[in-house]
């Protein structure tokens, strides 16, 4: 899947024997039928426990503002070796302010809030970063959420400064323009088969014996590496798309360490789900989505003239992309980059508005607001290649996938059929799997019983592409207590703190008292774009790109 766009973001897991056991604190714990991964994350969190994090100034590579603050955690690279080779991975904060409010003229009374610890977030991928989340601190969404809780913001192993995970040359990576066949030629076929294998192989030469330590169970024990650090008793989370996967692995593998936890547009956990047919699940619910936005560019033919039923406007579609594959956009938007742009209006409807004035416009003749919005840029470049690899890594190491090139070839010929959209780009991405050179593990099943967790609150929109409504029907299954607030007929991926007030209440509502609604509830969706061209330079786009790099999960 894909970061923000897969899991985020998706991940894959494998052959360790889990436990529910209840990681104790060093000194006191009893060991006895612990895995050495058990045993060696007790005494990597006791260590960072000792060592806590030393907040300082952010480097200028993190390009943070004040008051966010930057440290380090250091975690084992193996958990079965954890007096063995460690790395170190990035951490981000602003810590509660303790009020809401405001103080002067305003009218405005100031409210104190007790603090109640350290908020941890993870925005999806596998392979984004939340470095930038405690930005979030001065939005007003957050502001009683801020005023309670430390917002902390880490990048996992292999992301960003933490360990950096490379597979290819970033230029490379970013190469431009690419095309994007819906229904794939043999030739083609045979291509993309070689591109897979040549990045599996870079992968494995890049990585060394490190490759196979990029899993999300690894992930799960260094968010408990990072719970001590923090000098947290029990850990406070919220996990958007694949941070929901995470934070369901982090609940089975030490229930008595949470705290409260959010998901927010949950993953399928099903280990039969994990990850090759929750990437297939995915394709073919973007075609819906798809569907979804064709509809409402139909709806407002007399802003956009691009039709007046959902299939006049796959038509105009169809012609920019064939224009752009016989003359790239600005020398660098072929039809993959336009695909791409247009993945990111399947994720979030408030890119509606752009992306239908981007393809109205270039049919005028004006190839401007395409070529912005779709053109890679180069800056990202570094970032964009070093997310895909993390991706690639989690995903292939956390689970079995076909290794036979005849049963994709199979399996998305037959959805291509119902599902044309986004199958073939999804299968590409993650055909390095098929030919993965790190032993793969099995998927673990996730799951907890009846009083071993406290209540916890699962997020999720009706129409989501990205993470599936039913994926979020089984989380609530496989997580005894667990309640769903779901945002009904609507499709954007990751809801908390957005425009949905009843869902923004119901997030707030639990963090700061616990308490959930009974049964569940259901909120009305948010209000449809605006038919006009938006500008993506809003404070508030700008902190979701930086949160998602790349739309994947």
């Amino acid at each position: 899947m894909r970061a923000v766009a897969k899991y985020g973001a998706l991940a894959t897991l494998g052959s360790l024997v889990l436990s529910t056991l209840s990681v104790a604190p060093a000194g006191g714990a009893d060991f006895a039928g612990a895995s050495s991964e058990e045993r060696g994350t007790v005494v990597a969190a006791q260590r960072a426990a000792d060592a806590g994090i030393a907040f300082r100034t952010c480097p200028k590579a993190e390009m943070l503002p004040a008051p966010l603050m930057c440290g380090t955690v250091e975690v084992p690279l193996d958990y079965a070796r954890p007096n063995g080779e460690r790395i170190r991975l990035t951490v981000s904060r602003v810590k509660a302010s303790g009020k809401t409010g405001a103080a002067g003229g305003d009218g405005k009374a100031v409210e104190t809030v007790q603090r109640q610890g350290a908020l941890v977030y993870n925005p999806g991928g596998p392979g984004a970063s939340s470095m930038a989340f405690p930005m979030v601190a001065g939005m007003p969404e957050w502001k009683r959420i801020a005023a309670a809780y430390d917002l902390v913001g880490y990048a996992p192993r292999g992301v960003g400064r933490s360990a950096p995970l490379s597979c290819q040359d970033a230029g490379d990576f970013a190469k431009a323009p690419t095309l994007a066949p819906t229904y794939p030629s043999e030739s083609y076929k045979r291509e993309r088969i070689s591109r897979a294998k040549a990045y599996a192989q870079g992968c494995a030469r890049t990585a060394g014996p490190a490759l196979r330590h990029y899993t999300s169970l690894n992930n799960a024990r260094d968010l408990d590496v990072l719970r001590a650090a923090l000098g947290e008793r029990k850990l406070s989370f919220m996990g958007a798309s694949y941070g929901t996967y995470l934070g369901a692995l982090y609940a089975s593998l030490f229930p008595s360490h949470v705290r409260r936890m959010v998901f927010d547009s949950a993953v399928n956990p099903d280990p039969d789900q994990i990850w090759y047919r929750n990437n297939m699940d995915q394709s073919l619910a973007f075609e819906r989505r798809w569907a979804d936005f064709r509809t409402w560019v139909a709806k407002h033919d007399a802003t956009y003239h691009l039709g007046v039923t959902p299939d006049e406007v796959q038509r105009s579609y169809e012609r920019v992309r064939a224009a752009v594959a016989h003359h790239p956009a600005g020398g660098k938007v072929g039809p993959g980059q336009l695909h791409a742009a247009m993945l990111g209006a399947g994720y979030y409807d408030d890119y509606w508005a752009m992306r239908a004035t981007a393809l109205s416009e270039f049919l005028k003749g004006n190839t401007k607001p395409l070529v912005d919005q779709a053109t890679p840029h180069p800056a990202a470049a570094f970032d964009n290649e070093n997310s895909n690899a993390v991706y690639t890594a989690v995903e292939c190491n956390d689970a079995p996938w076909p290794t036979d090139w005849k049963v994709w070839d199979r399996d998305n010929t037959d959805l291509a059929a119902q599902a044309p959209f986004e199958t073939w780009d999804n299968a590409w991405m993650n055909l390095p799997c098929a030919f993965w050179p790190a032993q793969r593990q099995r998927a673990v099943d996730v799951r907890t019983g009846p009083g071993e967790l406290p209540p916890t609150l699962i997020l999720a929109a009706e129409r989501d592409a990205a993470t599936p409504y039913p994926g979020a029907l089984e989380l609530r299954r496989r997580l005894a207590g667990a309640v769903l607030v779901t945002e009904r007929g609507a499709g954007t991926h990751g809801i908390a703190g957005g425009p949905n007030e009843c869902v923004n209440d119901h997030v707030e509502a639990y963090l700061l008292t616990g308490k959930t609604p009974a049964g569940g509830a259901g909120c009305a969706p948010r209000a449809e774009p605006n038919p006009v061209s938006l500008d993506n330079d809003d404070t508030r786009s700008e902190l979701r790109r930086r949160l998602n790099p790349g739309v994947q999960l």
